[in-house]
């Protein structure tokens, strides 16, 4: 032993040694973390979005007298409850209304020309504005009025989907809330809000400007307004970061589970930035109001495309959340002092600590570039990615083929490759029975089938079950191809979604959920129970809990929240398959480079899957280079596996099994073979201390007290706690 470990030691005193109770404690805590982060995680944005239903949607019938009274009435009484019906004057006082978001939209009565106008607002999101066309539209056309379309907040170019405020909000929270674990078990010396605040308030504005960077000028989702997202992303990550501050000083490390509840699980639905809070069951309508992730989202959207009219409120909110916090985190520390319970015992810069969880003991500076790199890293990769991804959605390739006679299906598509230009890649099929098999097998999204006599009108054969994204677009293309020849396009579904899967999104979910658990638990191990360095001793753990979550998962999906039915062994089965293909692959990197490999594991293993899966934009309507990774991701096969196995009869299964096989047997391999040896290897650095922990004691009871003889801990002592979570 060198003299600076002697002088450690003894300066810095080690724990000591586990017991065999409070070692099978930290283990089952370290199952316990994952299982509750995928848990709230899944079963709120599958339980909240799998159906999502119109509730009172405010919305406005423009008109005067007992003819605009009348059709407000009708509208309102025949939505089952989807629609709050207020009548107004005007179309300047429906102007007025959308901009305020006090409406979401309106009819105007049509005059002479028998043509009513349908108001939206892009700006709010387009899938808020297209379920207010589909709400509106039919009972304009019951009354045989044609219908013209008004956008009061029209997006900007770069914005296609009106996501760019869901992207940067998202990115504020994760730069507010992440970093606090690090600080904490790496440099908990800068947990006192004297030095806290100012570093707080500099990586705001470097977050914010680094938001803004990606979102502006890198994917072009947004021209100018740098001040704004230098405003907005300050405010909103200071915020973030003191009510993490205060979780902390409460909760210890148990704190990034709150913060993870509170900031991004139950700020999603609530935000109103991807779907509609209309939809929402009312809980997350007053959440809206209340949480910093709808709260910074909203003001961002007001200014770009409602003229700053609703900012302030949300801006309060985003004060509330740091002067809250900052006045009890205040009194929290003057309470208890420094010293965090669960977190280290030792805060000096020079107490031997690692840089991130599970690694060997690190020098003061690497550890402060290690919780500053981490979060960052995390916050831009998810920004960029989704960013790139889903910011403008442009149909290229989508492969439909027609149906007829070859002579007559190979005309057809000559004219039509004509006007469409790269939009389709289409092909000749001669019979109907082939065009399904070909879009039960996912080789077609749609078959246009021309009629074969005089009269009929051509259908369109699709399967929403593949994908509700792209058979709306090519219901749309080929409802346009039919109506420029006079007829009347014929749709038929044959693969339908179900009742309890409205978006087709289910499967999106079912397969990110065993993603999730899969590299989750080796971030988990690494950090919590680095001393597992054998894969043979993993091997078990791993097992048990892939069949464990797995079972579990179609549980929840299935029995509590009803919208995963039935297919109840290959849910089980196909999910524990992936979980565990998925760590071991996640294994070879958190194990060879600690918890900062995570960043990386999480781009491979799940942010580029999301839009080379299909499951949220259709595949053809992303960027061409996510397009080869459907074949070879892991998230790309799950989503298939679970959309086959509800909807195409189990059709591709096979490919996709094959591909998780491989990951997970690529994975295992290269554990025991490469990893293995180098973590075990004689030179390599040992991790650092799991402990001691700072634990507040009680005074305790005893028969002398009960004599006046107070013989109890005194408050304010603090016990050396072994290596917990």
């Amino acid at each position: 032993m060198s003299a600076g470990t002697v002088a450690t030691t003894e300066k810095y005193p080690p724990p000591p040694p586990e017991t065999a109770a409070e070692r099978k404690g930290r283990i089952i805590a370290l199952f316990v973390m994952p299982f509750l982060m995928v848990t709230m995680m899944y079963a709120t944005y599958m339980g909240t979005m799998h159906e999502p239903t119109p509730r009172n949607m405010p919305v406005a019938v423009v008109g005067e007298g007992e003819a605009a009274a009348t059709f407000a009435e009708v509208l309102e009484s025949g939505s089952d409850g989807a629609l709050d019906v207020r009548v107004v004057a005007d179309d300047d006082a429906v102007e007025d209304l959308m901009l305020d978001q006090e409406v979401v939209g309106a009819i105007s009565l049509p005059g002479r020309d028998n043509v009513a106008t349908l108001h939206q607002a892009m700006g709010g999101g387009a899938s808020q504005a297209s379920l207010v066309t589909q709400l509106l539209t039919p009972a304009a056309i019951a009354e045989g009025w044609q219908v013209e379309t008004v956008d009061h907040a029209p997006l900007t170019e770069g914005d296609g989907t009106g996501t760019l405020v869901l992207f940067a909000a998202m990115g504020m929270m994760l730069a507010g809330y992440v970093p606090l674990s690090g600080l904490l078990m790496g440099a908990p010396n800068l947990l006192r809000l004297r030095r806290f605040m100012p570093l707080a308030i500099g990586w705001g504005v470097l977050t914010s400007s680094l938001i803004w960077l990606i979102l502006g000028p890198v994917v072009g989702a947004v021209s100018g307004h740098y001040p704004l997202f230098l405003g907005v992303g300050t405010l909103a990550v200071v915020a973030v970061t003191t009510a993490q501050l205060l979780f902390t000083k409460v909760m210890g490390p148990f704190a990034v589970l709150l913060g993870m509840l509170l900031l991004v699980v139950l700020g999603m639905p609530a935000s109103n930035l991807a779907m509609s809070v209309d939809t929402m069951p009312a809980f997350f309508g007053w959440l809206h109001g209340v949480l910093p992730l709808p709260a910074a989202g909203e003001t961002l959207r007001s200014v770009l495309y409602f003229e700053g009219n609703g900012a302030w409120r949300h801006v309060l909110t985003l004060a509330l959340w740091f002067v809250i916090p900052l006045v009890l985190a205040a009194l929290k520390e003057r309470r208890s002092g420094e010293l965090i319970v669960g977190g280290p015992l030792y805060t000096a810069p020079d107490a031997p600590l690692p840089a991130l969880s599970g690694g060997p003991v690190a020098r003061y500076r690497t550890r402060l570039i290690a919780v500053a790199l981490f979060p960052l890293a995390i916050m831009v990769t998810v920004v960029t990615v989704m960013g790139i991804s889903m910011h403008k959605p442009d149909v290229s390739g989508l492969p439909v083929a027609v149906v007829a006679s070859p002579a007559q299906a190979q005309q057809v598509v000559t004219a039509l490759e004509e006007g469409m230009g790269d939009i389709t890649d289409l092909r000749v099929v001669e019979s109907v029975e082939e065009a399904k098999d070909l879009i039960i097998d996912q080789e077609l999204v749609a078959a246009y089938v021309l009629p074969t006599a005089a009269g009929e009108s051509p259908t369109l054969l699709t399967a929403s079950g593949a994908g509700m994204s792209q058979q709306t677009v090519a219901t749309q293309i080929f409802d346009a191809v039919a109506a420029e020849g006079g007829a009347e396009l014929v749709v038929e579904d044959i693969a339908p979604l179900s009742e309890d899967d409205v978006n087709g999104s289910n499967s999106l979910y079912v397969g990110m959920s065993w993603i999730m658990a899969g590299f989750l638990f080796f971030a988990v191990m690494r950090g919590g129970a680095p001393d597992l360095t054998r894969t043979r001793r993993l091997a078990p753990l791993l097992t048990g809990w892939s069949v464990g979550i797995s079972v579990w998962l179609w549980f929840l999906f299935d029995v509590l929240i009803g919208a995963v039915n039935g297919h109840a062994l290959e849910m089980i089965g196909y999910g524990a398959l992936t979980v565990f293909a998925v760590g071991w692959a996640s294994a070879v990197f958190t194990r060879l480079f600690g918890l900062g490999a995570l960043v990386p594991v999480m781009i491979v293993v799940m942010l580029a899957g999301v839009p080379a899966s299909g499951g949220g934009l259709s595949i053809y309507m992303v960027p061409e280079f996510f397009r080869p990774l459907a074949d070879i991701l892991p998230l790309p096969a799950s989503v298939d596996i679970a959309r086959s196995v509800v909807y195409l009869d189990g059709s591709g299964v096979g490919g996709n099994l094959l591909v998780l096989a491989i990951w997970g047997a690529v994975g295992l391999a290269l554990n025991l073979l490469v990893v293995d040896p180098w973590v075990n290897r004689a030179s390599a650095r040992p991790p650092a201390p799991m402990g001691p922990r700072y634990r507040p004691e009680r005074p305790k009871k005893s028969a002398a007290d009960d004599d006046g003889d107070d013989t109890g801990a005194r408050p304010g002592d603090a016990a050396l706690e072994p290596a917990g979570v």
